[in-house]
């Protein structure tokens, strides 16, 4: 879906830690019911992409805009309110916090608890583990598991765009293939997904269009489809 008007846009987004460029000139468009995916190695500027949408850090230069409405002079809390989740690489649970704890969080710029306590339901119905463990402390699951609690806390906003850093990293594969097929089942249910995802091969075969960044610059974009035979990113990404 490429038509109307962009849920998301990037204009000459430039981003600097300090004095080094992280982010040069970036433009990107993420259209409503799109997944579309970043891909690059480390280093790359992916994730400082994300982190610039959600208000994390600062934008040098350019535009951000959600809906139409530029996001430079919010807080992150606002972000949030606006309808953009991020779950950041590394998942950031609250380890000493239980699942269901973590979950509420996820909630707090809501104040329907009818709404939550059915938003809860769904997260407990699309992640059964999680349910197993809702009284457990969250450091004290697995990797995948926490994923799935970084994820489903996320969802706990409902947001209508999801900002997702390496959801598979450091998880093994069964695990890589039961969250995807969880994002590939929100994505049908309306949730628009902008992945950052070290495996190229997995990232392309889930969304609709991907951009290559290279040192802090977008070097092409097109369709997943075209960039999973296009043989720059073969060599470089597709091994």
């Amino acid at each position: 879906m490429s038509a109307g008007t962009p849920l998301l846009e990037l204009k000459h987004l430039t981003v600097h830690y300090g004095a080094i460029q992280a982010l040069k000139d970036i433009h990107l468009v993420v259209y409503p019911g799109e997944v579309v995916t970043l891909i690059g190695a480390n280093g790359a500027g992916k994730s400082t992409t994300l982190r610039a949408i959600s208000r994390i850090i600062a934008a040098k230069a350019g535009e951000i805009l959600f809906e139409g409405q530029s996001l430079l002079a919010e807080r992150p809390d606002r972000v949030v309110r606006m309808g953009i989740a991020h779950v950041p690489e590394g998942r950031r649970v609250l380890a000493r916090m239980t699942v269901e704890d973590n979950l509420l969080l996820g909630a707090y710029i809501r104040g329907d608890s009818a709404g939550i306590a059915d938003d809860l339901e769904q997260q407990f119905e699309r992640f059964p583990r999680l349910r197993e463990r809702r009284e457990q402390l969250a450091g004290t699951l697995s990797g995948g598991e926490q994923q799935m609690l970084a994820i489903a806390r996320a969802l706990m906003s409902r947001p209508r765009l999801l900002l997702l850093d390496e959801p598979s990293l450091g998880l093994a594969p069964i695990v890589v293939r039961e969250i995807f097929a969880t994002l590939r089942q929100l994505n049908s249910a309306g949730v628009t997904v902008l992945l950052v995802e070290q495996n190229a091969t997995l990232a392309l075969q889930m969304a609709a269009r991907g951009y290559v960044l290279e040192a802090g610059s977008i070097k092409f974009s097109d369709t997943a489809d075209k960039l999973m035979i296009d043989e720059r990113v073969k060599q470089a990404y597709l091994g």
